[in-house]
């Protein structure tokens, strides 16, 4: 497996956008890159593995919800320079919204928190960047979804 520092090549990664009410469910990360800042749940895809497998997995592992992906709202790209400017993380992420439909809330060791947070509340936390763009896409496929 290649690292996920300096990588090669991009790493594929699975996102979940996943409401409830008026709050969306947000992960604090307890691992680099962006340990202690908020954003969704999820991971990388492994070989041979499925999108919505990995993504079923990965919001399992972090979350301990059971998720049916639904469609994908938006597929997002990190780049995290070092300070000498060589690309220290690389990744495309593919963020599904989807629904819960099992589990309870409890997070996985590389999570430091998950909880659900009101969409007009998210200003108090330290959101990762590039984070609320993927929510408002989903919040609008969400809504025509249930109009």
């Amino acid at each position: 497996m290649s690292s996920r520092r300096y990588p090669a090549r991009p790493l594929l990664g699975v996102g979940a956008v996943i409401f409830q009410g008026g709050s969306v469910l947000l992960i604090e990360r307890g691992q680099e890159p962006l340990k202690g800042w908020w954003t969704l749940p999820g991971g990388l895809v492994e070989t041979g593995e499925r999108l919505d497998q990995a993504l079923r997995r990965e919001v399992l592992e972090e979350t301990g919800l059971i998720v049916e992906p639904l469609t994908v709202a938006a597929v997002f790209e990190r780049i995290m320079p070092d300070a000498e400017g060589r690309t220290e993380f690389h990744y495309v992420i593919i963020d599904y919204l989807c629904r819960p439909s099992g589990g309870s809330l409890a997070w996985g060791s590389d999570v430091a928190d998950a909880r659900w947070v009101r969409l007009d509340g998210m200003g108090a936390l330290k959101i990762a960047p590039g984070t609320p763009p993927v929510i408002e896409k989903a919040l609008a496929i969400w809504r025509e979804m249930d109009a």
